[in-house]
């Protein structure tokens, strides 16, 4: 690895070990064997290097979110798939319990890294297309800006929740079964009182079926 990867690695190991605020310049360069003009010459800044880190951070384990592929696998926008996803989601924050714990700490101390903040809130975008993605069952290159928007925005506020849930009392917290269950509810009865949304279109993110939230 050249330089630019040795810094992304350590800045890895620096966060999950002292987080943003405690992580300083010279912890990085230490933990990579690097030395501090390669982090300006690489990436701008050290809050920069911290925020791709963490962006990397967050990535690999977005790659957990999807269901098992396959004949069998739950049509994208269905409740079934919506259950699926989100218990994998779930299985992600014991299993990275320091990683979530970082984004945490990113909203509640971020008046302290202005850096990082802005860099983190441009890579949101992403986020949420990524959970549109694979909720969906869509590629992410197709996705329309009302998709994201609606959904995108819907699927990351859940993330945001669950995640808390999940980090402050996990025997407490809400389950993909509990989850599901709730928006079949929501549905149910919006359906009920002939509420729609501005395509027409009952239920969340357009067409949908009886057991559908969008496609």
């Amino acid at each position: 690895m050249g330089h630019r990867e040795d810094l992304l690695e350590g800045a890895k190991r620096c966060l999950l070990e002292k987080g943003f605020v405690r992580t300083t310049a010279r912890d990085v360069v230490k933990e990579s064997g690097t030395n501090l003009a390669s982090i300006g010459y690489h990436y701008g800044s050290k809050d920069a290097l911290l925020a791709q880190a963490y962006i990397a951070l967050i990535e690999s384990i977005g790659d957990a979110f999807g269901p098992v592929g396959g004949a069998g696998a739950a049509p994208g926008g269905s409740l079934e798939r919506f259950q699926e996803v989100w218990g994998n989601v779930i299985r992600t924050f014991p299993e990275a319990r320091g990683v979530w714990l970082l984004s945490l700490e990113f909203v509640t101390h971020g008046d302290r890294l202005p850096g990082v903040r802005e860099l983190v809130a441009k890579a949101q975008r992403e986020g949420r297309a990524g959970l549109a993605s694979v909720l969906l069952d869509v590629d992410e290159d197709t996705l329309g800006d009302d998709v994201l928007d609606a959904e995108g925005r819907l699927y990351t506020t859940l993330l945001n929740g669950l995640m808390v849930q999940w980090l402050f009392d996990p025997e407490s917290a809400t389950d993909a079964a509990q989850l599901t269950e709730g928006l079949r509810r929501v549905m149910g009865r919006a359906g009920a009182s002939g509420v729609s949304g501005s395509d027409g279109a009952s239920g969340l993110g357009g067409e949908s079926g009886s057991d559908g939230v969008g496609g």
